[in-house]
């Protein structure tokens, strides 16, 4: 007989749950967990547990330990500062690339980010995680548009190591006025083929997005380990 598939909905919610969890940090890196505990925990069966958390595994974000159960993976911010390295590696790359293209004729991609981040602040969404989501575009497009397909790969590859903690920079309101107000200006550069400034100002985006996220996944880490060690006092 062929093996049991549960319905995809339950293996996604479960794995929308877990991921969130860990996300969040109410799964904390390093934290040792056994398919029965979820499954108990969610009130289901272990199978569509095993598929989500399989799923979560080809994602990188938790590791299977024969005989001892499932792990999320340690935080590695050795391993984040070389990817965000990398990644501003691509996109100063790709700015180059599009400053240096004779315009023949308007670009869809510049003209979609045009009329996302070049408004009016009224016009301006305030929702962090709608930002977030918007950003991740804004810097996957600009590479896109770049021409180059592998960059774009390797590019968006990178993108869904990091999303993890990338996400964390638009928990404050000051970050997201900061985004609007940067990615304006990048796409300002941008458009006057102004190469050398939009190269300056991109990379400069970049590291004080890094340096935040740095910064408040820490803060939430001794936070939630805090809490963790006070509940099972």
């Amino acid at each position: 007989m062929p093996p049991r598939v549960a319905p995809p909905s339950l293996a996604d919610g479960i794995h929308r749950q877990l991921k969130e969890d860990i996300f969040e940090f109410r799964l904390l890196p390093g934290d040792r967990f056994s398919e029965g505990e979820v499954a108990e925990r969610m009130a289901v069966s272990r199978t569509p547990v095993r598929q989500a958390l399989y799923r979560l595994q080809r994602e990188g974000h938790v590791q299977v330990h024969f005989r001892s159960g499932w792990q999320v993976c340690p935080l590695d911010l050795e391993q984040f500062e070389e990817l965000y390295d990398l990644r501003i590696l691509l996109e100063l790359e790709a700015v180059r690339r599009l400053c240096q293209r004779p315009e023949v004729e308007p670009n869809p991609a510049l003209q979609q980010l045009e009329r996302t981040w070049m408004v009016q602040p009224e016009q301006r969404l305030a929702d962090g995680r709608a930002v977030s989501l918007l950003d991740e575009q804004f810097h996957c497009l600009l590479v896109e548009a770049g021409g180059n397909r592998e960059m774009a790969r390797v590019h968006q590859e990178v993108t869904e190591k990091i999303r993890i903690l990338r996400r964390l920079d638009f928990t404050q309101t000051p970050r997201i006025t900061a985004t609007y107000d940067e990615h304006g200006r990048i796409l300002g550069a941008i458009l006057t083929r102004h190469s050398e400034e939009a190269q300056l100002l991109l990379k400069a985006h970049i590291e004080e997005s890094k340096a935040e996220v740095r910064k408040i996944t820490l803060h939430m880490l001794h936070s939630a380990r805090q809490k963790a060690q006070a509940t099972q006092g």
